[in-house]
């Protein structure tokens, strides 16, 4: 910024650049030169482009309209960090760009539009994003999207047996047996935390057919599988998920069910 007395001496790219922005006080601006209330004109008009470009992407998602349909593909140029990648989600094949800072469970949820996977404490203390990826339970909102490139990745959309996303008028599709019994035993209440407990519980169970350890496993020496899972390995190997409600013992007691193929009583009963 110059004195308000002094010749103005712009280079042809000042020139340009007032032209573009302020067009309305160019002339003044050539007659007398830059003044404070050009050069805070000047650094306003300057912040807030590039606040909206920055916000660009964040515009495409927060303010489409809800009935409106999400956009396919959202434009490269207005994606910093873009990187594609293509992965396999609940058996279909995806390929879709993304910020390289985006997260498995933002993905999932704003890109894919499965909602199914809940956001919880976003710190991967809660569980409540718990999805599986080539077969591991992981938390969603910890993983970047782009570590899952050429992964398979599973969520609760994805766990009823049948349900193939490529068919979804398949006739076939029955819930998952640890999704009957979290309904047998009533093993949860407001339901929030619910897909991560049974993605977690299905992916346990899979752990104990293999015969993998926890930190309560009686022996380290002798691995067997498949594991017979005690009550306190299924509190162990759940403690990741919360339950804000408390329903952890029908939570065990489903799981607990599902291991054993024979009926758990339930720790509950109707009254009246």
């Amino acid at each position: 910024m110059q004195d308000e007395n002094e010749t103005p001496q712009l280079t042809e790219d000042e020139k340009k650049l007032f032209e573009e922005l302020m067009p309305e006080d160019l002339a003044e601006i050539l007659d007398t030169g830059v003044n404070r209330r050009h050069f805070l004109k000047l650094i306003t008009l300057a912040s807030g482009g590039i606040l909206a470009a920055q916000s660009a992407v964040a515009e495409q998602v927060l303010i489409r309209p809800l009935s409106a349909p999400l956009p396919a593909e959202l434009s490269p140029t207005t994606i910093e960090n873009g990187v594609t990648i293509s992965f396999k989600v609940n058996g279909t094949a995806r390929k879709l760009m993304v910020d390289s800072r985006m997260t498995l469970l933002d993905t999932l949820r704003e890109r894919l539009e499965l909602t199914g996977s809940k956001k919880g404490c976003d710190h991967g203390q809660c569980g409540a994003c718990t999805v599986i990826v080539d077969g591991r339970r992981v938390l969603s909102c910890l993983t970047l999207a782009a570590a899952c490139e050429g992964k398979t990745v599973k969520t609760i959309e994805g766990i009823a047996q049948g349900n193939d996303s490529r068919n979804a008028a398949s006739p076939t599709v029955r819930l998952h047996p640890v999704q009957e019994a979290f309904l047998k035993h009533d093993g949860f209440q407001c339901g929030f935390c619910t897909p991560g407990q049974i993605c977690s519980a299905v992916a346990l169970l899979e752990e104990a057919r293999n015969g993998e350890l926890s930190y309560v496993s009686e022996t380290i020496r002798k691995k067997a599988a498949p594991l017979q899972l005690s009550t306190e390995e299924i509190r162990e190997r759940m403690s990741g998920n919360i339950c804000r409600c408390g329903a952890y013992p029908n939570i065990v007691a489903a799981i607990q069910e599902v291991q054993s193929g024979k009926p758990v009583e339930q720790t509950w009963h109707i009254i009246g």
